[in-house]
């Protein structure tokens, strides 16, 4: 795996984090409180893991920024969308932690309480991490 691959795994772990949010939900939304947890478990490893291989990108190309190749709407829609993720994406590294402290300790009308904020800001980070990479690297990429 070279430094050029790290987006690409970034993404497919932003994915699985997306399935396993959504997977989550669901389970929840049907009173299965174990494949809920196990769910939720599953999505911050996974956001875990990309966050070390995020940093290891940043660090191997020096914090270099790729450009965006796209024009016009598209430009600012890209940076609109950017921009969002990145204040969300500080923001929400808090919020899971809260969120499942609670959760941990058994203190589920508190966990209820954060997890309706901290849920949806976390599936916009993922899905919108996603969408990053193929602005980015797939669709507008700079030639």
């Amino acid at each position: 795996m070279s430094v050029s691959d790290l987006p690409a795994l970034n993404a497919g772990l932003n994915s699985i984090a997306t399935l396993l949010l959504l997977a989550g939900f669901f389970c929840i939304k049907t009173d299965r409180k174990i494949a809920h947890r196990n769910c939720m478990a599953g999505a911050f490893v996974v956001s875990s893991i990309f966050l070390v291989t995020y940093v290891l990108h940043k660090i191997l190309v020096h914090g270099v920024h790729t450009p965006f190749g796209g024009t016009g709407a598209w430009r600012t829609f890209y940076y609109g969308m950017l921009t969002s993720h990145i204040i969300l994406a500080i923001t929400i590294v808090p919020l899971i932690l809260i969120t499942i402290n609670h959760a941990i300790r058994a203190r589920y009308e508190r966990h209820r309480a954060w997890a309706r904020w901290t849920f949806p800001l976390w599936l916009y980070v993922s899905v919108t991490g996603v969408l990053v990479y193929f602005m980015l690297y797939q669709w507008f990429p700079r030639a």
